[in-house]
């Protein structure tokens, strides 16, 4: 049997001391997420972070570190997800394009409103991707390869 592991990536995206998050429904319920989602095939780690913010957000970012790779394993179903979490600059945002299907809107919080809705977090990577991010890792875009 070949196991095989979901890959993701996630944008941690900061400006002004509040954090791009997006408020999103899953499994029935309204959470707060990074802009995440899955790789595509034949897509690039950066392109995905790319994509899958601009599509959740709006916002156009550029990668420029990795904060942190993180396993989970899904506690209801046991999937396990390879979370490739970027730290990204906020480039442009175009408030007029539509976001993806299950996304009710993008938002920029506080490390502090964060935590006091950490309820609603889609996972506990959200808070520990944010939290690595402010204690400094940041990994150079060099330690990914592309062939």
């Amino acid at each position: 049997m070949v196991w095989t592991p979901r890959v993701t990536v996630a944008a941690v995206v900061e400006r002004d001391g509040r954090f791009l998050l997006v408020e999103e429904t899953a499994d029935g319920r309204l959470v707060l997420n990074q802009p995440a989602g899955h790789l595509e095939h034949g897509e690039s780690l950066l392109d995905a972070c790319r994509r899958e913010t601009l599509e959740e957000t709006g916002w156009q970012v550029e990668p420029d570190a990795v904060v942190g790779l993180y396993r989970r394993i899904e506690p209801t179903t046991g999937i396990t997800t390879l979370r490739v979490c970027f730290s990204a600059r906020a480039l442009a945002h175009d408030p007029a394009r539509p976001l993806d299907e299950g996304i009710e809107r993008a938002l920029w919080l506080t490390r502090e409103e964060l935590l006091a809705d950490a309820a609603r977090h889609r996972t506990e990577l959200v808070l520990r991707c944010v939290d690595d991010y402010l204690a400094g890792a940041r990994h150079p875009l060099a330690l990914l390869a592309h062939a």
